[in-house]
C-alpha cells in the first residue's frame, strides 16, 4: 500500500533499564507522534495516517526465511488492521507455525500495554521480550524509532527485530510463505486471476471506508469531518449495490477484499456510528446487503467469529480516545453487537 521504507529518525538521549529483557525508554527528544500519542489530527483538523516503517517480507530465499516457530505476531483484538492478520492466520491454519500475543485494549499515554502493565481479560504477556508495552519492542528493533507504536507487528525471534508492521503486506506474505509448513488449506486470499480486481477495490475502499471512519472520528474541524463523511457513505452506498445477490465482493470466493472490509464493517455499528460520528446510516438498518454479507462471514466462517472480540473493540475506542470520550464510559449497546442470520 505504501512505498516508504523508514520514517525519519530523530536524535535520542536514551536510558535503558533492563528487567530480564524488558526495556524502558526515556528520551529528551521524542518525536511529536510519541509525545502526543493520543493526538491524531494534524493542525488543519484532518486525520492523516502514519506510513508504516518496517516493510520487510518473509519469503523463500529472502532475508527472512519461512521457518516454523521463528516468527511471532503481536496484535490487538480491538484494532481493525491487526484483525486482518488474526483472521488470515486462522484461515490459513498457521496457529502452530506463528505465535500470537494480544495486547490490552486500554491504550494510554505509553501506547498498547501487555498484561504485565494492564491485566485486562484476554490480554497476554509478551513471551519474547517480557515487555510492558508495544513501544518496548519498537525500541528494541530500532533504538531511534520515531513513529507511533502500532499493531500488528511480525517479530523475528532469531534476530530480535520487527519484520513488518503493515497489515496489508503481512496478510499477503502469510498467504504464500508458510504453505509448506502448515496444514494444507484450499484457500488463496489473493488469487492471481483476481489480483487486479482486488487491487482496484482496495484503491477506493481503503481511503474512503477503512481509513474514512478514522478521518471522520479524529477530525477536529467541521470541514475536515464533512469532507470525510460524504465519501464514506457514498462508498458504503456503492458497496451495498456491489454485494447484492453475492456472497463475496470479488469473484465467487473469499479473498483479502472481504477480510479487509469486514474488519471495518463489523466495528461500524458498535463503535464508528456513535463514537466516530458516522451516523448518517447504520449497517443493520440501512445496508441490508452489506449486513447479510457481514453476518455470513461472522456466523459461517470460524476465522471471523473467533477473532472478533466486541469487549476489546468497544473498550479500546471508548476508553482510549479521551479527546473524543473524556469520561471513558463504554456504551452497553447496540444489542446485539451483531445480528443473527
Amino acid at each position: 500500500m505504501f512505498l516508504v521504507r523508514r520514517l525519519p529518525s530523530r536524535s535520542f538521549v536514551a536510558q535503558r533499564t533492563f528487567s530480564t529483557t524488558a526495556i524502558t525508554r526515556m528520551s529528551t527528544d521524542k518525536s511529536d507522534a510519541q509525545k502526543n500519542i493520543t493526538k491524531w489530527a494534524s493542525t488543519d483538523g484532518h486525520f492523516r495516517r502514519q506510513v508504516s516503517s518496517f516493510r520487510d517480507v518473509i519469503e523463500k530465499g529472502g532475508k527472512y526465511e519461512p521457518e516454523k516457530g521463528r516468527y511471532h505476531v503481536f496484535v490487538s483484538y480491538a484494532c481493525p488492521w491487526a484483525h486482518r492478520v488474526l483472521i488470515t492466520r486462522v484461515l490459513l491454519k498457521l496457529e502452530d507455525v506463528i505465535g500470537l500475543s494480544v495486547v490490552s485494549p486500554r491504550m494510554g499515554n505509553l501506547g498498547w500495554p501487555f498484561a504485565a502493565a494492564d491485566e485486562f481479560p484476554g490480554a497476554d504477556s509478551d513471551p519474547i521480550q517480557n515487555s510492558n508495552h508495544m513501544r518496548d519492542l519498537y525500541f528494541k528493533a530500532d533504538p531511534e524509532y520515531s513513529g507511533r507504536f502500532t499493531v500488528p507487528i511480525v517479530w523475528d525471534k532469531k534476530n530480535s527485530t520487527i519484520v513488518n508492521n503493515e497489515s496489508s503486506e503481512i496478510i499477503r506474505f502469510l498467504n504464500t510463505a508458510f504453505r509448506d509448513l502448515a496444514e494444507p488449506v484450499d484457500i488463496d486470499i489473493y488469487p492471481e486471476p483476481l489480483r487486479k480486481e482486488i487491487d482496484d477495490f482496495h484503491s477506493w475502499v481503503y481511503d474512503t471506508v477503512n481509513n474514512g471512519v478514522y478521518k471522520c472520528g479524529f477530525a477536529t474541524t467541521q470541514e475536515a469531518y464533512e469532507s470525510a463523511a460524504g465519501p464514506l457513505f457514498a462508498s458504503l452506498d456503492r458497496l451495498e449495490k456491489m454485494i447484492e445477490g453475492k456472497t463475496y465482493f470479488i469473484g465467487d470466493r473469499l479473498t483479502e477484499a472481504d477480510i479487509r472490509l469486514y474488519t471495518t464493517i463489523v466495528r461500524f455499528d458498535p463503535v464508528y456510528h456513535g463514537h466516530f460520528k458516522c451516523n448518517v446510516k447504520s449497517i443493520r438498518h440501512d445496508y441490508p446487503n452489506i449486513n447479510r454479507w457481514m453476518k455470513n462471514l461472522y456466523w459461517n466462517e470460524p476465522a471471523f467469529k473467533t477473532t472478533t472480540n466486541f469487549e476489546h473493540i468497544k473498550t479500546h475506542y471508548y476508553w482510549s480516545h479521551t479527546q473524543i470520550n473524556p469520561t471513558r464510559i463504554v456504551p452497553v449497546g447496540p444489542h446485539p453487537n451483531i445480528e443473527s442470520l
